[in-house]
């Protein structure tokens, strides 16, 4: 049945030529779509390193003894995982309407500095300020259980070698939550791929933009939507491979203690033993 229903779409997808495959591979190297390309790329990696550097503040400030410190960071992640990220995009593309101009100085006195704020705000800052400001709220708790999935323990036990508490959370600690924080961390790697087409709503050039700008003009809507869908998933599919590597690369802790937990590691080591 499963074999049946593969034939038929492809079938369908080889002789229905509604799908316009020569517009698809007319456009799919096309300049403004790898120019498209090499900005959502961008895009992503930016907001990514962005959001994992708020994260990992925003965790630490989480787990803190602080109160200030916990509760600035509570706020921080409520209200950013709040409000949708098509909210906080348009948001930031129109902050000029609030505050026209953007000054440095001392309060009550003439400024330093001062500038229009549509100088500064440009649909790329928009698109960064939106991105990684929300990414960074959804990976805070991310790094946050992953440090606290590390039983008190282990930094205990290190604290008792002589190791510092920054030795003791490179060597020890963050090790140990790497194997928790990489899969998810992952996954909103691949899921930030996707939004990053929501810019196209504040006219940023991204990949979606790009085909969104050609079939508004020749009207291929579906030849150009299949274009920009063959890169996402082959991008994805790169990010997919990468996480998994990274995920093996942390895992060899565990797979060294299964290898030794193993059944075939105690008939070896009673083999050992009679022998």
């Amino acid at each position: 049945m499963i074999a049946l229903l593969i034939a038929t779409v492809g079938h369908s997808l080889v002789t229905n030529e509604r799908f316009e495959w020569n517009v698809v591979f007319e456009y799919l190297f096309s300049k403004p779509i790898l120019s498209g390309l090499a900005m959502t790329i961008a895009l992503t990696a930016a907001a990514m390193v962005i959001g994992l550097a708020l994260g990992v503040i925003l965790a630490a400030m989480r787990v803190s003894q602080s109160q200030i410190f916990r509760s600035t960071s509570s706020a921080y992640i409520w209200f950013f995982r709040g409000t949708p990220i098509l909210v906080q995009l348009v948001f930031w593309y129109n902050l000029g309407y609030l505050y026209p101009e953007f000054s440095i100085g001392l309060p009550f006195a003439e400024p330093w500095f001062s500038t229009n704020i549509n100088d500064i705000i440009t649909p790329l800052t928009a698109a960064l300020l939106g991105l990684s400001l929300n990414e960074g709220a959804y990976l805070a708790e991310i790094v946050r259980a992953g440090i606290l999935a590390v039983p008190p323990g282990q930094a205990e036990a290190a604290s008792s070698l002589g190791m510092t508490r920054f030795q003791a959370f490179r060597k020890i600690v963050l090790p140990q939550a790497m194997r928790i924080i990489i899969p998810p961390t992952g996954n909103e790697t691949i899921g930030m791929l996707k939004t990053t087409s929501m810019v196209s709503v504040i006219a940023l050039a991204d990949l979606m933009y790009a085909a969104q700008s050609i079939y508004s003009r020749t009207f291929q809507t579906i030849p150009l939507l299949i274009c920009a869908s063959i890169w996402y998933l082959l991008l994805t599919s790169l990010l997919s491979f990468g996480q998994g590597f990274i995920e093996r690369h942390f895992g060899r802790g565990d797979q060294g203690a299964s290898a030794r937990r193993s059944p075939f590691r105690f008939v070896r080591t009673t083999s050992e033993i009679a022998s």
